[in-house]
């Protein structure tokens, strides 16, 4: 079986996820799905079909985060140290292709804990495996689907 590395963050934000499939989208699925028999013949009923398609997505996520949380390996950046990058490292990077720009800040985290919006990439993605194992000063080329970058390590940090 393999394991899901995620921080203690992650974890509260799946269980968060988990609960409120659990205890508000599968008992209001359960009232559409009612409501929608109520209007008869289920054969040609949109909205009954739209609301079983939309349990079997329900059962399906909480499924989904159930797996992740019984097979995670936590990891708890406050206990990491180090200049070199690794799962739970938070790393600000200079893009040496446009020095002008600011310097980007990304956590690396678990899978279903990313949010690029919120500066935490999974470490499964192309600048996390890229980063991986490299230390401060270093420069790093990136590959992505949109093309080649260049950054400089300027921080590693574990908190």
């Amino acid at each position: 079986m393999s394991t899901h590395p995620i921080t203690p963050a992650g974890v509260e934000l799946v269980r968060k996820r988990l609960e409120h499939l659990k205890s508000v989208e599968r008992p209001q699925n359960v009232r559409d799905i009612e409501e929608a028999r109520a209007h008869g013949d289920l054969k040609e009923n949109a909205e009954y079909h739209a609301a079983k398609e939309r349990q079997g997505q329900i059962a399906a996520m909480i499924s989904h985060y159930e797996g992740i949380l019984g097979s995670a390996q936590v990891i708890d950046p406050t206990k990491l140290s180090g200049d070199r990058v690794k799962f739970g490292a938070t790393v600000t990077l200079i893009n040496l292709d446009d020095e002008d720009a600011a310097p980007l800040r990304y956590q690396i985290v678990g899978e279903a804990e990313s949010d690029l919006e919120a500066g935490r990439i999974s470490f499964a993605s192309p600048l996390a495996r890229a980063l991986m194992g490299k230390a401060v000063d270093d420069e790093v080329v990136v590959r992505t689907p949109n093309g080649t970058r260049n950054v400089l390590i300027e921080e590693v940090e574990f908190k």
